[in-house]
Formats: C-alpha cells, structure tokens, sequence
C-alpha cells in the first residue's frame, strides 16, 4: 500500500485510473475496540457513483465504496511469472482456438462468431480478440442475432487475470446483463518433463479417435459436427490405453494438438476403476513426447476450478495457471453448448 513520508495509509487512484490494475485496502467493520479492513487486488473495472467496481484473477467482481477506501495504488499489469514458459494471452487464445476449431465462423471486426451445432460452448461463443469495428451495443445486437438465425444460445469467452485480457469488458458484459456461467483456467508449462513423466508403454496413438477412443469419450452421442471439431487443429494426435478384456472400452485417452511450439492436452480421460494407476500421466507422457518430435516446448491445458484431482496432477507435471476464462451467455437465453 502507498505510506506518506508522514507514515499515513494514501489512496493514490481515481477513476482516471480505470482500466488498470490496482491493489487497495478498503474497511469492512468499523466497530469498538478495533477496525477491520480486507485488500482488494485486480482490475479497476468502474468507478460510478462512489462505488469501485474490481475484477480479481478468477473473473470475481468486487465492489467497494469510495468512502471505505483506506489505501490504494496501481500496480504492474500482470505480476512476472516464476516458472514455465513466457506466453501473453492473446498467443494464447489463438493457439487454443486452433486447436478447437468451430464449424462455422464469421468475423465482426476483431471478434470471431463461431458455431459448431451447439457442442461445446468453446466451438459456439464469440472470441473477441480486439473491438468488433462498432459501438459494444451495436455488436451484441448483431452477436444475438448471428446465433439466433442457428438456433443457438448467444456466448462471448473472456478471459481475467493476465495481461492483455477482458476484465473491462466482463463488466460491460455483466452491466447488460449478460450471465457467466462456466469459468475454466488455463494452464501452461514446459513440455519435456511431462515427456518424462510416466511410462509411455501401452499408449497406442493415432491420427483419427476411433470407436474405441469415442467409446471412452465422456460426451456420448457424438455427432459428425463434434467429429470435426475433434479432429481441427495443425496437428491432431489420440492416444488411447486399450482395455483389459478385448472389446472393452479403452482404459484411458487423450488428445494432442501441436501447433509450433506448443503442445495442447484435452480429453484426458480414465475409466474410473482405474484411477491412480499411472494411466493419465502414461497418456500425456506418449502425447508429449511425439510433440517434443514435432519441434514442440510448452504445453498447455484447460482445468475446471473445482476439479481438484486434475489440477493436482497437472501442478505434479509442472504446470501453473495462466489465465481465467468465462462464456457469458446473452440475458434470456436458454442454457446450451456441451461443456466448456
């Protein structure tokens, strides 16, 4: 927090500041014999009012009023990272954009419309890497109706936490009412240890998900649409650990895409009699090393916040978050998109 030469707590920010990330003190109880504060850091996202309204890493909105304001000061856009490769959001984006492509597109300026029959909201919501050449208003009209005329709910993916990313425009999204349903992370980390990770043995890969891969697929049903969209990307590995009994659905998948230096694991997936077996790390260990044969270094996935067994694998393997990301869906549109 900024300390006057006097040794005094200083609020240094204005609404000028809005846009930047900022750290401030605030209190929360002003009763006898003591005072409360809590510390607020993100993105100053408004300041209407006297009230502040800051985006955290996860995409939360806080708001404060002006009046609890205690301390207050800008801070760097995004902290530097400890380990793991150098990566900003927008290569990012565009990596795993490629690796999960829609079937449909449709650009509106610096926005990308995608569809793909409604499976996955990831292949059916609106990328928006940069302004969309008009008024915001103007663009979520035209966003509503490009994905009415298919039948589909109307989903924009932001993302917090990184810099570069959307906090300003998840407010304006939450102001219009837009509603977040799904937030995932990104995580990132060099690829060579994962290739050491576990015993590759076992693992067949493939260029296609065969019947045995869909069988042990968590979305069932798949459609031809979804077929496509599994298989997009520069290049596109499955690997799969056959069952016990012949005829069985595999024991364990997963899916790779390389594309230059980076290597994106997905649907990495175990028959739930088998877990901590070693199975998920044999899987990624066989994808990464054909990755690391394809020129690749860094790796990156995408991890729910609630699913803790993933995410304590993945940090074991090296891996850290990078960034939060959200799918706001348009006010009074119904609930769809297979996932993330």
């Amino acid at each position: 927090m900024e300390i006057s030469a006097a040794g005094r707590l200083e609020v240094r920010i204005t609404a000028a500041d809005v846009g930047k990330r900022v750290s401030v003190r605030s209190l929360i109880e002003h009763e006898a014999p003591r005072e409360k504060f809590t510390d607020t850091v993100g993105v100053l996202t408004s300041w209407d009012n006297g009230v502040l309204l800051i985006t955290r890493k996860s995409g939360e909105s806080v708001r404060i009023a002006e009046s609890a304001l205690v301390a207050g000061k800008t801070v760097p856009s995004a902290p530097a990272r400890r380990r793991g490769p150098a990566a900003s959001y927008e290569e990012l984006a565009r990596v795993a954009a490629r690796a999960w492509r829609p079937v449909e597109s449709e650009r509106l300026g610096e926005w990308e419309l995608r569809s793909a029959s409604g499976f996955t909201r990831r292949a059916n919501s609106v990328l928006p890497l940069g302004a969309p050449g008009v008024p915001l208003d103007e663009a979520l009209v035209a966003v509503r109706r490009w994905y009415g005329e298919r039948g589909l709910p109307a989903y924009v993916q932001t993302a917090t936490g990184a810099e570069g990313t959307q906090e300003l425009l998840c407010a304006e999204l939450e102001r219009r009412g837009w509603v977040r349903e799904v937030t995932a992370e990104l995580w990132i980390g060099p690829l060579a240890p994962i290739a050491d990770a576990g015993d590759p043995d076992g693992v067949v890969l493939s260029r296609e998900a065969g019947a045995g891969w869909l069988a042990r697929y968590r979305r069932k049903g798949v459609s031809e649409v979804a077929l496509r969209v599994l298989a997009s990307g520069p290049s596109v590995w499955f690997a799969t650990v056959p069952g016990a009994v012949e005829g069985a659905p595999p024991a364990a998948i997963g899916r790779c895409v390389v594309d230059g230096r980076w290597a994106g694991f997905a649907a990495v997936e175990v028959d739930p009699a088998l877990r901590r077996q070693g199975l998920a790390t044999a899987v990624m260990a066989a994808l990464a090393r054909r990755a690391l044969d394809e020129g690749a270094s860094a790796a990156w996935l995408q991890v729910e916040a609630d699913n803790a067994g993933a995410r304590a694998l993945y940090t074991g393997m090296g891996f850290a978050a990078h960034h939060a990301y959200h799918h706001y869906r348009a006010p009074d549109a119904g609930g769809s998109g297979n996932g993330r």
